[in-house]
C-alpha cells in the first residue's frame, strides 16, 4: 500500500570522520557494504519496500558519487510518476568557506519549500548510515494509533553501553517522558535509531521558531525533541526488533560485513519479501581456481580466487592470487590480493593493491587493520 500521505527525508549528510581514508573522497552512506551494496541502499529499499513515493536525500561531504548514486532513483523503484529520489544538498551558507547544514533540524528546516511541495500529512526522517530493514509503514500505523506528535525509533541495547547512545525514559506505555544525551547513569536501555515520525504541520511549526533561536544547536536529539517534550506533546518510542548497525568505524564495519558469514544472520539479504535494491553491475561469475581454498567465506560476483580464503568476505571483483591467504577479513570492490601475501583481520579498501608476499595485519591485534593505499611486495 502506497504511503502517499508520509514522505521520506533521508539524513545522508555525516563526515563519516571515524571511517578514516574510505570517506576521505567518498560520503560515509555512499560507502560500500555487503560484496555488491552501499550503506544508502539499505533506507532507500526501506522506503521503496514501504510503499513511500517520494524521498529527499540531504547531502553534504564528498557527495559527488552519492549525489550521481541516489539520483538513479529507478534503482530502487522510485522512478515511477509522482515519486522519485531527489539530492538536497545545502542551500545557505552557514559558514564562510563552506556549504553546511548546521545540524540534523536545519536539514529539515532548509529543506521545508520542498516538503511543503509535497503536502504531507507526516513525514519521516531517516539517518542514512545505518544497515537494518524497516517496514516504515508499521510504524506509521503505530504512529496514528497513539495520535502522536512524533514516533521515536528505539532498540534494546546491553545495559553497560546504554551510556553511548541517546536514551528514550517512557512509561508502560511508552509515551517518551524523558530524552537523555549518552546519559552516564541511563534509567532505560531504549537507544535511538535516528529514526522519526512527525506530524508535519507541528514540526513545521517548531522548526521555522528553531531557526530564529540563535542559542539554538538547530539538532533534533538536542533541540526539537527536548522542547517538544517540554511543551507537554505526545511522543511515542516505536521498539523495532530485529538486525540494525551503525556503522561508523572500521571495526564495526567489518563486524556488519562478517555477520554475513552467519547463515541465520537476521538481516538475510537474500529474502525475497524485502529486496535489497543496488546498482546493478554487469560483470562475470565469480571464478575459482584450482588451488583455492575456501573455508566460510561470502563472495561476490566477478571475484578471481586461486588462494586461501577462511572467515572472510570478497565484494566484487576481488582478487586474490595463487598461494595467498585471506583470513577473518573484508575485501572491498577490486581490491587486489597478489601471489603470498597474507591478510588477517583487515578491510581492504576498494581498488587497494597489496603486493606479492606482503603481510597485512595480525591475529593479535585488537583493532581490525584498514589498508586504504597500496602495501608494495617483493618486486
Amino acid at each position: 500500500m502506497k504511503q502517499n500521505n508520509m514522505l521520506a527525508m533521508i539524513l545522508a549528510g555525516g563526515r563519516g570522520s571515524r571511517l578514516h581514508d574510505l570517506t576521505n573522497k567518498v560520503a560515509k552512506p555512499a560507502v560500500s557494504y555487503g560484496g555488491k551494496y552501499r550503506i544508502i541502499d539499505f533506507p532507500l529499499s526501506n522506503c521503496a519496500n514501504s510503499g513511500i513515493d517520494v524521498v529527499g536525500v540531504l547531502t553534504q561531504y564528498e557527495s559527488v558519487l552519492l549525489n550521481s548514486y541516489v539520483a538513479a532513483g529507478g534503482r530502487w523503484g522510485l522512478d515511477a510518476k509522482d515519486s522519485g529520489v531527489y539530492v538536497l544538498p545545502p542551500r545557505e551558507k552557514a559558514d564562510a568557506n563552506l556549504d553546511v547544514y548546521r545540524g540534523t533540524a536545519d536539514a529539515i528546516s532548509q529543506n521545508i519549500d520542498f516538503i511543503d511541495n509535497y503536502d504531507p500529512e507526516y513525514i519521516l526522517i531517516l539517518s542514512g548510515d545505518h544497515i537494518y530493514k524497516m517496514n516504515y509503514a508499521k510504524m506509521l500505523d503505530y504512529h496514528k494509533k497513539n495520535n502522536a506528535d512524533a514516533t521515536i525509533a528505539v532498540i534494546g541495547v546491553p545495559m553497560k553501553e546504554a551510556s553511548r547512545f541517546g536514551i528514550m525514559n517512557t512509561d508502560e506505555d511508552l509515551r517518551i517522558n524523558e530524552f537523555e544525551e549518552k546519559p552516564p547513569q541511563p534509567k532505560s536501555n531504549l537507544a535511538s535509531m535516528g529514526i522519526y515520525i512527525f506530524s508535519w504541520k507541528a514540526l513545521r511549526k517548531l522548526l521555522i521558531a528553531d531557526m530564529k533561536d540563535p542559542d539554538s544547536h538547530h539538532d533534533f536529539g538536542k533541540d526539537i525533541i527536548p522542547t517538544m517534550l517540554n511543551s507537554g506533546k505526545r511522543l511515542f518510542a516505536y521498539k523495532f526488533k530485529g538486525y540494525w548497525k551503525d556503522v561508523g568505524t572500521i571495526d564495526s564495519l567489518w563486524e556488519a560485513n562478517m555477520d554475513l558469514l552467519d547463515s541465520n544472520n537476521e538481516l538475510d539479504l537474500n529474502d525475497p519479501t524485502w529486496k535489497i535494491y543496488t546498482e546493478d553491475i554487469t560483470t562475470l561469475p565469480h571464478i575459482i581456481g584450482p588451488n583455492a581454498n575456501i573455508n566460510r567465506a561470502f563472495i561476490t560476483q566477478g571475484c578471481e580466487i586461486d588462494g586461501e580464503i577462511k572467515n572472510s568476505v570478497l565484494f566484487t571483483g576481488a582478487k586474490v592470487g595463487t598461494g595467498a591467504k585471506i583470513i577473518d577479513s573484508v575485501l572491498m570492490p577490486g581490491a587486489v590480493v597478489e601471489e603470498g601475501a597474507v591478510v588477517t583481520r583487515a578491510l581492504v579498501a576498494d581498488g587497494v593493491k597489496i603486493g606479492k608476499e606482503a603481510v597485512v595485519g595480525s591475529a593479535d591485534s585488537e583493532n581490525i587493520e584498514l589498508v586504504a593505499k597500496r602495501v608494495k611486495g617483493v618486486e
